[in-house]
């Protein structure tokens, strides 16, 4: 037998392997690990075994005094090493590929056997494919030719990594499904708008199509605003939005107009409503305002800004 094919027959056989010998993938690109799953698998190999074996690399290393020992460095099947401990085992299949494996060739293997196992969170996944870009230069067309899917898939993936920190959070708590960020993405540019839907999403358990339904709408009628109101009466929603923490909305009437403010729970209305008793809700400067909507013709001039019910709560829909 000539030493490749020596080689072949190697990497294509199960060894068992001690447990502590088996060291984990560096570049491993799932970092969370359910342990109720892990603890059904482990219950699942207490009865049938491990079904798969893993897949390592063989590395040899000095002892000082004692000649060489020998590691494993795993590329495949870290779950189920986990698992497998749990359950108590102190050996596990092994399959043992031969020859050098780059740090490119470990990160391709692991994302692929995971990506086809339909094993890794959309954070993970994202975060796997980013090594990928930035660690190895990869192109998005090439990642989607490694894993079987497509461009558009690579680059959505990857644009989740730009949502909020608080927005990752709950996706990684899967208080909020994959399907959901598309909405959320959709609304990047506007921050404020991104994170009162976000509140929606939370508070309303609102469903995918739902959420791609408000993030479609306010799309349009910012563009229908655009052709209609000066952009800095806009601004005044944003700015609306972000002090107040929710959706308003700023329509222009024939005479005068309606500002709407939604509201997510009792909570918030009793908040809003301490803001206006208190008077520290001004309409953020209600000057300001008071004059761009005179200058955009939304106020009639022959109004009296010094009348005390012209602000008054009972003009204003929520």
């Amino acid at each position: 037998m000539t030493e490749e094919e020596s080689k072949n027959s190697l990497s294509h056989s199960i060894f068992w392997i001690e447990l502590e010998k088996i060291k984990p993938n560096p570049y491993q690109p799932r970092r969370e690990f359910d342990q109720t799953q892990l603890n059904d698998l482990a219950e699942s190999i207490r009865q049938y075994g491990v079904l798969q074996p893993l897949v390592a690399t063989r590395k040899e290393f000095e002892i000082e005094g004692s000649g060489l020992g020998v590691e494993y460095e795993l590329i495949a099947g870290e779950r189920r090493l986990r698992a497998a401990k749990i359950a108590g085992l102190s050996q596990v299949p092994l399959v043992v590929r031969t020859g050098e494996q780059s740090d490119l060739a470990k990160l391709e293997l692991a994302i692929i056997e995971n990506i086809q196992r339909e094993d890794l969170s959309p954070i993970d996944r994202a975060m796997a494919f980013k090594q990928l870009v930035d660690k190895f230069k990869f192109k998005h067309n090439e990642i989607a030719g490694k894993v079987g899917k497509s461009r558009e898939y690579v680059s959505n993936s990857l644009r989740i990594l730009d949502l909020p920190k608080e927005i990752l959070e709950a996706l990684s708590a899967k208080k909020i499904s994959e399907g959901h960020t598309r909405p959320l993405l959709m609304l990047a540019l506007r921050p404020e708008e991104q994170a009162t839907l976000f509140k929606e999403i939370m508070y309303k358990k609102l469903s995918v199509r739902e959420a791609e339904n408000i993030s479609r709408k306010i799309a349009v009628e910012r563009t229908k605003k655009k052709h209609t109101i000066d952009l800095e009466l806009i601004d005044m929603e944003s700015k609306f939005t972000e002090k107040l923490g929710t959706r308003v909305s700023i329509e222009k009437r024939e005479f005068g107009g309606q500002v709407t403010i939604d509201f997510f729970s009792k909570d918030d209305l009793r908040g809003l409503l301490d803001l206006v008793s208190s008077g520290k809700f001004s309409m953020l400067n209600l000057s300001v305002v008071d004059d761009q909507l005179r200058n955009d013709g939304v106020l009639d001039d022959k109004s009296d800004p010094d009348d005390p019910s012209l602000y008054s709560v009972k003009n204003f829909s929520i």
